[in-house]
């Protein structure tokens, strides 16, 4: 809470709480969030103005959460409200409060897989859920899938491959299959097909019911991989690794994110080429540590791909030593 000192009526406040800032107009508004929010109910489905509130709280922080909830709880519900309904119980108080209950809960899952904070973090009251480990939770979302759809998509990309991409997908297929782990590197110019093969190589392990982890060193590039999040969202690596000596995931066991990165089948990363390769070295000790395996990587299999010919590691006021010293092929972990 910040220190306000006011004169108002020739006194003088401290501390002035949150709520008497913006009744005094210091603070913004949601009124802005209140016009978005009412103006997408018109004709935006139940589904995707829950969408819409779950984005607002992530990224956007609004002043006053719990209005903006409470002021719109029956457009981001309706759909529930409607099955109910059709349930003949749309008198009974407490199916209401479970069906804003569910509406909750499926905002907070968006909300988690954005950045991993819950409602509560982001000043809404939590929902009300089953007492169902949230670890599990994160593991399940990273199951489901429309296996059908993944089914679709694999046999219709497998005769698009080109030669050299049939050799890199059958050799990657290969070491997922044996189960032995390791690292393996997709070396080839921008534009030649990586990001389709790396979609196909997942659609292969998320239709066996297996999970498998999509990262890339830039936001553009993970917005091409199916289910794809920035490296340091996903594995929390710290910003000050280029001065740490031995950096670490801030990732613990009992997490949600530590069981899924525990039992994942395939960790695939894009455009490592541009990660500091302290990133890559936080990542294996992180590994080895949560799977309880001195292996490289823990014994899980992390497929990197990149090109060397585009951007390197950007070291600030540094040289072009500097830059080499910083990229993968420097690390211990290449060889």
């Amino acid at each position: 809470m910040g220190f306000f000192i006011l004169h108002i009526t020739g006194r003088i406040y401290g501390r002035i709480p949150k709520i008497v800032c913006q009744h005094l107009g210091l603070l913004e508004n949601d009124n802005h969030w209140e016009i978005t929010l009412s103006e997408a109910g018109l004709s935006c489905l139940p589904s995707q103005l829950r969408s819409l509130l779950a984005i607002i709280l992530t990224t956007c922080s609004p002043s006053d959460p719990k209005a903006l909830w409470e002021n719109h709880k029956d457009d981001l519900s309706e759909d529930y409200m409607r099955a109910a309904r059709a349930a003949n119980d749309n008198t009974n108080l407490n199916c209401s409060l479970q069906i804003y209950n569910q509406a909750l809960i499926d905002i907070e899952n968006i909300c988690i897989s954005v950045n991993s904070k819950s409602l509560e973090h982001l000043g809404l009251h939590s929902p009300v859920r089953d007492r169902i480990d949230l670890a599990d939770k994160d593991i399940s979302r990273k199951m489901n899938y429309d296996i059908e759809a993944l089914h679709t998509f694999i046999s219709k990309s497998k005769p698009l491959l080109v030669t050299d991409q049939t050799v890199a997908y059958e050799t990657i297929q290969g070491m997922i299959i044996d189960n032995k782990g390791g690292l393996i590197f997709l070396d080839a110019p921008g534009g030649t097909g990586k990001t389709f093969l790396l979609n196909l190589i997942l659609a292969d392990v998320r239709e066996k019911k297996e999970i498998a982890v999509a990262v890339a060193s830039s936001g553009i590039a993970a917005t091409l991989l199916c289910g794809g999040r920035t490296a340091h969202s996903v594995f929390k690596l710290p910003l000050s690794m280029q001065i740490s000596g031995t950096p670490m995931c801030n990732i613990s066991k009992n997490s949600g994110q530590g069981r899924v990165l525990k039992t994942c089948k395939l960790i695939v990363w894009d455009e490592c080429t541009m990660a500091h390769k302290k990133s890559l070295e936080a990542l294996d000790r992180s590994l080895r540590d949560l799977r309880g395996n001195d292996q490289p990587m823990g014994g899980a299999l992390l497929l990197l791909a990149g090109d060397f010919r585009q951007i390197l590691p950007v070291i600030p006021k540094g040289t072009a030593a500097d830059e080499v010293n910083a990229c993968l092929k420097s690390s211990y972990l290449w060889d």
